[in-house]
């Protein structure tokens, strides 16, 4: 009898354990995933001096600290957004950063445009703010940049950078503080000289602000914070996750007239939408006119001129813009009838909206 319950209990030790165990075991974790998320609380937990373009945020008053606290709670917790923050930067900050050094600006300026636009040419805001930087037009116009119906130089990174340091410089010289320079650079000197005035101090953090004011300076701070040491934040990004530097060639126009975009794209061997990809201040399909740089993907600018010579001279000859006199009685779904195109090709041609009124006498390309 107790060799056959000992036969048993190993029959079902080799039928039944192997499987206990088996279901307990977890699955390897794969190589490339890492652990170390830290829980909210980990991320505000504030041990060492924290400083922004060199001067230290006072995290050790409650109320700042309360306020840090909360930008980088949203922060962290809305992951998508900070792992895009990162693979951008890969593609971008090396050419902020030289910038900076070029103009002797601190180099946590580079954190400014990730919070304005999350690095991306295209952002705008719902006050008219466009590009890297959300310049407005008037204030991209006063430092220099192009602003118009064929082109808008605050989607160009390198100038729209290069006017940012101008503004900036001017902000830190009129203010005599970064911090005072950027809470300048998002409400507006005229309404914090009208604060500091009124409410007689000159420091950002006794300062009664707007809101969105008293938030940008911090939200610079989490940004910051969060990059330099992702991992610290449980963003495991290798080097193969983040996007490589943008790399360009230049090729040089003067143009004594409007040159279809796509013609350049062809004289490049590339497609329209890279053209436009490298170059999201070109607004439009056409080229202006007067002298213009147009970037293009590293080495297709070889070959480039013959090529662009041979096409715009066919093009000249053969195709051509071609512009239509309106008479009285004449709408623009008669006027696209006529010329066999389509009414939106018409509109986006000559960039009218659809309830565009047209008069006699006004001239519309058709080509």
């Amino acid at each position: 009898m107790g060799r056959y319950l000992t036969a048993m209990a190993l029959l079902v030790f080799t039928l039944f354990v192997p499987g206990l165990l088996a279901a307990e075991k977890k699955p390897a974790r794969p190589a490339h995933v890492k652990q170390g998320v830290p829980s909210l609380i980990q991320t505000i937990q504030f041990e060492k001096a924290l400083t922004l373009w060199g001067h230290k945020i006072p995290h050790h008053i409650p109320e700042v600290r309360q306020r840090l606290e909360k930008e980088m709670l949203l922060a962290v917790w809305n992951r998508p957004q900070v792992i895009l923050w990162l693979k951008r930067a890969g593609r971008y900050f090396p050419h902020i950063q030289k910038i900076l050094k070029q103009e002797n600006l601190p180099e946590d300026l580079k954190y400014v445009p990730v919070v304005e636009s999350a690095l991306r040419a295209q952002s705008r805001s719902s006050k008219g703010a466009v590009g890297y930087w959300q310049f407005l037009p008037s204030t991209g116009k006063k430092y220099g940049l192009r602003i118009d119906r064929m082109v808008d130089e605050r989607r160009n990174l390198f100038k729209s950078t290069r006017a940012a340091c101008k503004y900036i410089k001017a902000l830190n010289a009129e203010f005599g503080s970064y911090f005072l320079a950027m809470a300048a650079y998002n409400m507006g000197e005229f309404g914090l000289n009208a604060e500091i005035e009124s409410q007689h101090s000159q420091s950002f953090f006794d300062l009664y602000l707007p809101l969105e004011t008293q938030r940008y300076i911090l939200k610079i701070a989490a940004a910051k914070l969060i990059m330099e040491n992702p991992e610290q934040y449980g963003f495991h990004l290798s080097s193969k996750d983040i996007y490589l530097p943008f790399t360009y060639s230049k090729i040089h126009f003067s143009m004594n007239e409007q040159t279809p975009l796509a013609l350049i794209a062809r004289a490049a061997n590339i497609s329209f939408k890279t053209l436009k990809d490298f170059n999201p201040d070109l607004r439009g399909y056409d080229l202006a006119r007067g002298r213009i740089t147009v970037l293009v993907p590293e080495g297709r600018e070889k070959g480039f001129k013959p090529r662009f010579a041979s096409l715009h001279k066919k093009w000249k000859n053969t195709d051509g813009f071609r512009y239509h006199v309106v008479s009285a009685g004449e709408s623009l779904t008669g006027i696209a009838d006529r010329y066999n195109i389509s009414l939106a090709s018409l509109l986006r041609m000559n960039r009218f909206s659809y309830n565009k009124v047209i008069h006699p006498g006004d001239r519309i390309r058709v080509r």
